[in-house]
């Protein structure tokens, strides 16, 4: 007998926001605080990329 929540493919943990938290648990939540404190370390490592470029493009071209 095949187990119906084990075949289904699990969706990606993602988060919209501003929608409800009502309906979820709080290991939902765990889940999407994980997802969105990755998010953010992503995008600060984006922005001092960036940063560190546009700093050694002035030290070139004086800008």
């Amino acid at each position: 007998m095949r187990d119906d929540e084990t075949d289904r493919p699990k969706r990606p943990i993602s988060h919209v926001i501003g929608e409800s938290l009502d309906t979820l648990s709080v290991d939902e939540i765990t889940q999407r605080i994980d997802v969105l404190q990755a998010e953010i370390e992503r995008l600060a490592a984006a922005k001092s990329a960036k940063k560190d470029a546009r700093d050694q493009a002035s030290s070139i071209f004086k800008l």
